[in-house]
């Protein structure tokens, strides 16, 4: 059986260089907009409300109602 996991994950000083020099780079970095939870619940609400007609109106439709 092999040795301990931890021992081969271990890195070399070039490699820790340059995993901190790619981190450090800013590539992997987005710039996110700020959470606005008004903004989902406004969303969820005409989504949903938009379902519960066009379920109405199909039931109109095809007599149920």
């Amino acid at each position: 059986m092999r040795g301990n996991i931890m021992e081969d994950n271990k890195l070399s000083a070039g490699d820790k260089r340059r995993v901190e020099v790619y981190l450090s780079s800013g590539f992997n970095r987005t710039q996110r907009k700020p959470f606005r939870p008004w903004r989902l619940l406004a969303v969820l609400l005409i989504v949903m409300t938009g379902l519960s007609v066009a379920s109405i109106v199909i039931a109109r439709w095809s007599g149920v109602f």
